[in-house]
């Protein structure tokens, strides 16, 4: 189900909806871009995510911005350990709703 040539598909969902796909790109454009935040930390933010979501296509299009913006193997790595403890961490606070 997951493949990346599926990414060539976009155009056809932007022309069947060109209003929001205009409108997700330019938000995707506007969160990601360099500011008081650096991209390189966004895209490790991203990746983070991606890993919560468990979304393969963000993981590879990500993974290649975060390089790009000069993230490291060693950067990388701990991102999957934040994102694994975030995930370990909402199954116990959400197990409090099954005590007494």
């Amino acid at each position: 189900m997951y493949d990346m040539n599926s990414l060539k598909k976009l155009g056809a969902l932007g022309k069947n909806a060109e209003a929001g796909m205009k409108a997700f790109q330019a938000l995707d454009e506007a969160a990601l871009a360099d500011g008081a935040i650096p991209k390189k930390y966004k895209e490790l933010i991203a990746l983070a995510v991606a890993l919560t979501t468990q979304c393969p296509y963000c993981l590879e299009i990500h993974k290649k911005h975060a390089i790009e913006a000069g993230a490291t193997p060693e950067e990388l790595a701990e991102t999957t350990f934040v994102a694994a403890a975030l995930r370990a961490g909402a199954a116990v606070v959400h197990g409090t709703h099954l005590m007494e």
